[in-house]
C-alpha cells in the first residue's frame, strides 16, 4: 500500500493519478474539509487525518509500505504555516511511518531548503530534511527547482492568453531551471522501491535554464503574436497580484538557479520536458 499525503493539492494529485493508473494501491490522507470526491471516483482508498495532528496518523499509516509527501502550507494560511505543515506535521508523519514500520519515506522538498535560511519554507523543509535523515526511516528526498506551471504558466502564459499584461517582478533575466510538475511526478513514481534512491536526495532541474524573459519569448512563438510585458519593482505592489505572489516572483531575480538533471533522468527513465511543449498543451496549441 503507499500513502500519499497532499493528494488534493497539484502534484499530489496527479501522483496519486499516475499511481492508480498503473494499478497501485493508493490509499489517500485527506482533510474533511477538502474536495476529496475525485478521489473517491478514480479508485483511491480514503482516510481522513491532518499532518497537524498528529494522533490522527497512526491509523493511517498502518500496513503501509510507502509513503509519499507532497503537502505543505502554500499560500492557504490560517493555521496552516510552513511551521505548523512544513515542519511540525512531516516531523508527525515520520514519526507515524517509524512506528508503522515503513520501508521507504519520499519526501518532496525544494533546492532551496537550508536549515538557516530566512525563507520560511526553505527553513521548514532543511529542517525537515535533517528530521528525516536521523528519524532510521529509510527515505527519498525529491529536491525540485521551481514548477514550470507555477510559476512560468501561471504568470507568463495564462495572462498572455488571456490577452492581458504579463508582469515580470524585477529585470526578469535570472536564469532557473524551471521543471515540469509532472516530471516531478514521473520521478515519484521511479524512485518506489529503486534501491538506487533509498536515502538519497536527488535534486531536479528541467532541462533548460530560462528567464521569464526567455518565457515570454517562448510564448510569443507559441501563441504567434506579441505579448505586452510590463516590469514591476520588486517590494512594490504589483497590479492585481497578492503581495505575498509578487514577493515570491521578486525572488527570482535574486539569485540564478541552473542545473544538469540529465543524468538523473536517464538513470530513473524520465523524459524531462521542454516549456515550449508544457506551453504549446497549456494553450491548446498542440506540440509541434
Amino acid at each position: 500500500m503507499i500513502l500519499v499525503v497532499g493528494t488534493t493539492g497539484n502534484l499530489g494529485g496527479t501522483v496519486t493519478r499516475m499511481l492508480l493508473a498503473e494499478g497501485m494501491p493508493v490509499r489517500a490522507l485527506v482533510r474533511p474539509q477538502s474536495n476529496y470526491q475525485p478521489l473517491v471516483d478514480a479508485g483511491a482508498q480514503i482516510m481522513m487525518g491532518d499532518l497537524k495532528h498528529p494522533h490522527s496518523l497512526d491509523a493511517v499509516c498502518k500496513g503501509v509500505e510507502t509513503i509519499i509527501t507532497t503537502a505543505n502550507a502554500g499560500f492557504r494560511g490560517g493555521d496552516d504555516t510552513p511551521e505548523s505543515v512544513d515542519l511540525h506535521g512531516n516531523r508527525h508523519l515520520i514519526d507515524a511511518a517509524k512506528a508503522a514500520g515503513v520501508k521507504q519515506f519520499i519526501f518532496v522538498s525544494t533546492i532551496m531548503a537550508d536549515p538557516n535560511s530566512p525563507i520560511p519554507i526553505a527553513r521548514a523543509k532543511g529542517k525537515t530534511e535533517e528530521y528525516l535523515r536521523t528519524s532510521g526511516v529509510p527515505f527519498t528526498i525529491i529536491a525540485p527547482n521551481a514548477y514550470m506551471e507555477m510559476s512560468l504558466v501561471g504568470f507568463v502564459g495564462m495572462p498572455a492568453m488571456q490577452g492581458q499584461t504579463v508582469y515580470i517582478v524585477g529585470e526578469g533575466r535570472r536564469k532557473h531551471s524551471f521543471i515540469s510538475m509532472h516530471d516531478v511526478a514521473a520521478f515519484l513514481l521511479a524512485v518506489i522501491d529503486d534501491p538506487a534512491a533509498i536515502n538519497q536526495k536527488l535534486l531536479l532541474g528541467g532541462p533548460q535554464a530560462l528567464s521569464f524573459e526567455d518565457a515570454v519569448a517562448i510564448y510569443k512563438q507559441v501563441l504567434g503574436r506579441e505579448i505586452t510585458v510590463a516590469h514591476a519593482v520588486p517590494g512594490e505592489p504589483v497590479p492585481g497580484m497578492p503581495d505575498v505572489v509578487a514577493q515570491f516572483l521578486g525572488g527570482f531575480d535574486l539569485f540564478e538557479s541552473p542545473m544538469d538533471s540529465t543524468e538523473l533522468a536517464r538513470t530513473f527513465g524520465v523524459r524531462l520536458t521542454p516549456l515550449e511543449e508544457v506551453a504549446r498543451a497549456s494553450s491548446g496549441a498542440g506540440v509541434a
